[in-house]
């Protein structure tokens, strides 16, 4: 009986392995047999899509009559992101904005150029608006030990870790952890849509989801969650577990805390929501909760000392002091940044005119920390 069992499961391991070697080496097989594929088969793969009464239908026009959360598109982008920016917003205006109407907030370290002000405003239906970043904000403090940060950086481009030498890539880091909602332009609201230079949206949007973050209380909003490169924060967790035993008064009970580890919060399982698609609250950034966690991990120094991300830090601020129903994924944004996409599936792909290709969809590609989100 025993004999039987091993044969089984060395029969049994023997085509998991050659499933694995198929779907690596044949596109066509990978695709067809992939978690996503088989499960776009049966319609919609995600159960928790946003209410019909939400939708509006295709003769919907903006109208000042309407209501209308108070929100806006933040873009963080230099004067050679132009044309990538003009990308994302047009798509944006198309696929969402042009029918609901909500204004932009650009923001730069250095003032933006007249070229850069003049298409940006010309290809939106909208208010724009154009803001300097404060130097303090943006820049490595000085209570830095730079030649610690420098030689860590050469251990990272040693390594060949993504951005591991960039000094800016750590700014941007720390500014849209920590800075990015204090701005004086954004000060006038309760919600951000954040757009990158140079993504894709793929389906027309029928309802507002500003709207319905607010009327559900949601204060995070997600298309694509995956791990983060583990030698980018080796001290970060137990930076987080220092913030969590002083102030055990920020966590609520029923918390995500089983997204981010798998152990009950010994270890970090590096799962975080990839947030150059994000939508949030901004009183929850600016909440006491989130401030003092920010400010923990600032004096810590662990953006410049090592390359602390500003995805891993609002995923874990967003799963530790709020409610895990709080946090949404939003299914029916068709998104994509280089490399991943979120393609909605079935029934929702249908619904929103979508041009992305479903087998291509990262949701529940292994690689995707999305499982561990609708199992937390």
């Amino acid at each position: 009986m025993q004999a039987s069992i091993r044969y089984i499961l060395l029969a049994l391991g023997s085509l998991i392995g050659l499933h694995f070697i198929l779907s690596i080496s044949h596109e066509e097989y990978g695709k067809a047999t992939s978690f996503t594929n088989i499960a776009s088969k049966f319609g919609s793969t995600y159960p928790h899509n946003v209410p019909d009464e939400y939708y509006d239908g295709d003769s919907y026009q903006n109208s000042t009559n309407r209501r209308k959360a108070n929100a806006a598109f933040v873009i963080l982008a230099r004067n050679g992101d132009l044309q990538g920016v003009l990308e994302s917003i047009k798509q944006n205006e198309d696929r969402f904005n042009k029918r609901y109407g909500y204004p932009y907030v650009f923001l730069n370290e250095e003032p933006f150029s007249a070229d850069f002000i003049k298409y940006t405003t010309e290809v939106v239906s909208t208010k724009t608006e154009y803001g300097l970043i404060p130097h303090d904000h943006w820049y490595q403090p000085k209570w830095i030990d730079e030649d610690r940060a420098k030689a860590n950086r050469k251990k990272m481009e040693d390594k060949q870790v993504i951005y591991g030498g960039s000094v800016p890539y750590r700014n941007m880091c720390r500014f849209n952890s920590g800075f990015f909602f204090r701005h004086d332009l954004l000060k006038k609201y309760d919600y951000y849509w954040r757009i990158e230079p140079n993504v894709k949206f793929y389906c027309d949007l029928h309802y507002d989801p500003f709207l319905y973050m607010q009327d559900n209380k949601k204060v995070y909003g997600f298309t694509i969650s995956l791990p983060e490169y583990g030698e980018t924060i080796e001290t970060l967790w137990d930076t987080v577990k220092e913030f969590i035993k002083a102030h055990p008064e920020y966590i609520p009970e029923d918390n995500a805390l089983k997204f981010l580890s798998d152990d009950g919060g010994q270890t970090y399982n590096r799962c975080h929501f990839w947030s150059n698609f994000e939508i949030g609250d901004l009183n929850f950034w600016r909440s006491e909760a989130y401030m003092k966690f920010f400010e923990h991990l600032d004096a810590a120094g662990g953006f410049y000392y090592e390359r602390w991300g500003d995805a891993p830090v609002h995923s874990i601020g967003a799963a530790l002091f709020a409610k895990k129903d709080q946090i949404h994924f939003f299914n029916e944004v068709g998104y994509k940044h280089e490399p991943f996409m979120h393609c909605p599936t079935g029934d929702v792909h249908a619904r929103g005119k979508c041009w992305c290709d479903q087998n291509h969809n990262f949701d529940y590609e292994w690689y995707s920390c999305l499982k561990k989100f609708e199992a937390a």
